[in-house]
């Protein structure tokens, strides 16, 4: 089988095992296929001895995996990122690189959200990993007390409904109570997690937004293009996985041409290594990193 019809299936896999329900047209967008093909490929699946529940007249889910096969099921709960690192082979990955122990840790272990929990070091974060896996379980809302926002630069507590966790489990996928939206909060800025009696009043309304390549998310669709030098190319992909697809060598330069959804991503990528990275055609770019340098590095200007 070629390898996009293998990365086509993995993703398959991932979002009919997703606790958001994708109907039959969302899953054709987003692996970019008809509707025949993804019924195809669900066919595929059932052939492979997955179970799979259909709900409704284009709604499929993925039910469980028989005992008499691999135990598939430390498998099914891949983002589409993981996915496509191991499109790419895992052995091929640096030892350095912490997507490939994420995903070894996977193959090897039992994949749940509360003994995920043990294979975190820190401590803390492992206590909130293991508080909000048990809230997204039981539907419960939640309090994050002390939470540190970066953007507001403020310390307060925050009531959400937690319902899915990020790559690595560095972010939680949640429903802002006060805010009325879905926004991400990152682990390591919580102070304590306290699990509710209350049960959720708007799944209806959980959704995840999409990610760029830079792991940012949100509703924006902001151009930029950079040319990289080949250091600059190789830790990119190290660093970014799916960035690799948006890569293209043109006249002998590594050109990256994207959509992103927010700048501070992709800023912060750039500013790191300057002197490795050409920013072309790229007016919003260019103005985020002459604010961040006038902002921030300014005092060390002399």
């Amino acid at each position: 089988m070629e390898a996009t019809k293998i990365e086509r299936l993995l993703r398959l896999i991932m979002m009919m095992a997703d606790k958001v329900d994708y109907t039959i047209e969302d899953i054709s967008e987003k692996l970019g296929i008809t509707p025949r093909s993804t019924y195809r490929y669900i066919e595929t699946l059932r052939t492979c001895g997955f179970a799979i529940d259909k709900r409704k007249a284009n709604l499929y889910k993925l039910v469980k995996i028989p005992n008499s096969s691999i135990n598939f099921n430390k498998l099914i709960y891949f983002t589409e990122e993981e996915a496509h690192i191991i499109n790419n082979l895992i052995s091929s990955l640096d030892n350095t690189n912490s997507l490939k122990t994420a995903l070894q840790k996977k193959l090897c272990t039992i994949y749940s959200l509360t003994n995920m929990a043990e294979l975190i070091t820190d401590k803390a974060s492992a206590h909130c990993i293991e508080s909000l896996g048990n809230a997204i379980r039981t539907k419960s809302k939640v309090i994050l007390k002390r939470y540190e926002s970066g953007h507001s630069k403020s310390i307060a507590d925050r009531h959400i409904e937690p319902f899915a966790f990020t790559t690595n489990y560095i972010d939680v996928w949640a429903y802002d109570l006060d805010k009325r939206e879905n926004r991400i909060f990152k682990i390591a800025r919580i102070g304590e997690v306290v699990v509710l009696s209350e049960s959720w009043e708007f799944e209806n309304m959980h959704r995840k937004t999409e990610t760029d390549c830079f792991r940012m998310n949100g509703s924006e669709q902001i151009p930029i293009k950079l040319e990289l030098s080949i250091r600059a190319k190789n830790l990119l992909i190290e660093e970014y996985p799916l960035a690799e697809k948006e890569i293209e060598l043109i006249d002998g330069k590594w050109i990256l041409d994207t959509n992103v959804r927010s700048l501070e991503g992709v800023g912060r990528f750039v500013i790191g290594l300057a002197g490795d990275i050409n920013v072309i055609d790229s007016p919003s770019l260019e103005a985020y990193i002459q604010n961040y340098i006038e902002e921030h590095l300014k005092r060390y200007i002399k």
